[in-house]
């Protein structure tokens, strides 16, 4: 496979990958070519790469600043503004698993939580079913939760190694 052509299939899966993290594949093929860019591009480089309208990559690219997978980059004697991806892969997926439990597990837990106080009455088999469902859910949420904590607060060596022991 020629470089090209990897290139475009990498932003393609990296796009369709997006979609799962919970953003769109235009944000997530936008925040690919930053990832694999040498050097900081500029809206119009990414617009042209990507073949996108200019509304579509300032609001990608403003949403991925916003996520602080990107950032801006001043090129000396260059009026443009230019982004720049970052390269960490495990800041990656810490910043990505940061945005989800914001987004995803914390609106969860804090509605479990509140369906957790319901008036029960104790001799209903159905208000007693609920009451069983709803613990159990945010017991499981609770500890996903604190499943991505202990990840974002880890070293990178100290996890992997854990989760290694773990799949053992």
């Amino acid at each position: 496979m020629k470089f090209p052509e990897a290139k475009k299939q990498f932003i393609q899966s990296w796009g369709t990958l997006g979609s799962e993290w919970g953003i769109n594949r235009s944000m997530a093929q936008v925040h690919a070519l930053l990832l694999i860019a040498p050097k900081p591009l500029s809206a119009e480089e990414i617009m042209e790469e990507l073949s996108i309208s200019r509304g579509n990559a300032n609001m990608n690219l403003r949403d991925l600043i916003n996520w602080t997978l990107v950032s801006k980059e001043l090129v000396p004697g260059d009026r443009k503004e230019y982004f720049v991806a970052e390269k960490d892969i495990w800041e990656i997926a810490r910043i990505i698993a940061r945005e989800r439990k914001r987004r995803e597990i914390e609106p969860v837990l804090k509605v479990l939580n509140q369906l957790k106080d319901f008036d029960a009455a104790k001799s209903n088999p159905e208000h007693q079913a609920f009451s069983k469902t709803i613990g159990d859910l945010s017991d499981l949420v609770g500890k996903m939760d604190k499943t991505v904590d202990v990840m974002l607060k880890a070293d990178e060596s100290w996890f992997f190694s854990t989760l290694l022991k773990l799949i053992k």
